[in-house]
């Protein structure tokens, strides 16, 4: 089995055979195993105690903001060691905004949009420590110390999340309008199923679903893509919430569908006046949606600020190497660019800038540790040892 790096020296001390230099032993995989399971189980059990609400109340760095990541850390541990896919990610989600989350695949979008939920996949998946401050107006919740019978009151209501595949978000052995009335029947104590059902369609209506009465009657499979989405944008405004996760809403739909779904988005935000967190790696649908752009590397975030500052002043090499990779009207070029290089593995991340080995750019400092924010404007921010304060490049 793959692993990050074995030791150079076995347990009897002598040098490891330069052949299984990528390998674990079979004691390494015990040790691994036992580790794991060690710490699963503390995390599991801090996952399903019973407390008091006052536990797990908090105060928010600044009222105007729905939602605040401190210092996120979310694990998978697996039999190859512990993969970092959320480490150490802050930013936050002002109220009424839209907030664009960008990255190659495996940065850790989703998995900060799931630990917000309290859906990572476990016992595998733990939120291992850190803040997520949500505001629900008279208070706030520190959602990474919740319990998981707590979280299920909020979970649907207050957030909801627009999953990247209708197909398998979707239950496929149950109408439409049993899918979206159990939402509001678990939310909406005292609800009748005739006013579920009113109410359902009434969405359904609301998110542009021309015959509402005959897609509450079919099953997913009897719908189209574009459909299905809005079906799922149907069943996330049910109830209201505060904040909407949009990850990836435009995927796999052709160019129309995709522009009527954006269109759809923004009016629902206006009309709820609620706050989008859209994920996605369209660099085009962020420049039409989100007000402010977070840019995620390996688990972590690079660069923040406003739609304006990420597009028109990318300080980052990353993300310059995002928008030169984004192919431009009426400009002919042979090749698209592309950033060269990989992401480090997420087992065995180095201590210094993770964006070394594929920056062309990296001078004597990035061989140090991992570099700090350095604060452009009162909005935008990098970590980068390429810039002052004033996000000026040395000289």
């Amino acid at each position: 089995m793959l692993f990050q790096k074995k030791k150079q020296e076995n347990a009897s001390g002598t040098a490891a055979p330069k052949g299984n230099a990528h390998y674990l032993s079979a004691k390494e995989s015990r040790e691994i195993a036992r580790s794991n399971a060690k710490t699963i189980r503390e995390l599991e059990k801090r996952k399903k105690r019973h407390v008091e609400e006052a536990e797990y109340l908090c105060e928010m760095e600044d009222p105007a903001n729905i939602v605040e990541f401190d210092d996120l850390h979310t694990y998978f541990f697996t039999d190859a060691g512990v993969a970092k896919a959320v480490d150490g990610v802050t930013f936050s989600i002002p109220k009424g905004a839209t907030v664009g989350v960008v990255g190659e695949s495996g940065c850790g979008k989703s998995v900060t949009s799931l630990s917000l939920m309290q859906l990572v996949q476990a016992p595998q998946g733990q939120i291992v420590s850190g803040s997520i401050r949500f505001n629900m107006g008279d208070k706030a919740y520190d959602i990474a110390k919740m319990p998981v019978s707590d979280m299920r009151k909020i979970r649907g209501k207050q957030i909801a999340m627009i999953f990247q595949e209708p197909m398998t978000s979707l239950n496929p052995v149950f109408r439409i309008g049993y899918q979206l009335d159990e939402m509001v029947l678990l939310h909406q104590p005292g609800c009748t199923k005739v006013q579920a059902r009113e109410h359902s369609l009434e969405m359904l209506r609301l998110v542009g679903i021309a015959a509402p009465e005959r897609v509450y009657k079919c099953y997913p499979h009897e719908l189209s893509g574009g459909m299905r989405q809005r079906v799922m944008i149907a069943i996330a405004l049910s109830c209201d919430p505060r904040l909407i996760i949009a990850d990836e809403p435009t995927t796999a739909l052709d160019v129309t569908i995709q522009a009527q779904i954006l269109d759809l988005l923004r009016d629902i935000k206006k009309k709820i006046d609620g706050s989008i967190m859209l994920i996605t790696h369209d660099l085009g649908v962020i420049a039409e949606m989100a007000d402010y752009v977070v840019v995620m590397y390996a688990g972590r975030v690079i660069e923040s600020g406003t739609t304006a500052e990420i597009f028109h002043n990318p300080l980052h090499p990353y993300t310059v190497g995002l928008q030169k990779s984004k192919p431009v009207v009426k400009r002919k070029v042979e090749r698209l660019y592309n950033i060269p290089g990989q992401v480090p593995n997420p087992i065995d991340m180095p201590d210094y800038c993770y964006f070394k080995e594929r920056c062309d750019r990296c001078t004597a400092k990035c061989d140090g540790e991992y570099p700090h924010f350095i604060q452009v404007s009162p909005t935008h921010r990098v970590a980068c040892y390429l810039y002052d304060e004033g996000g000026e490049p040395h000289a």
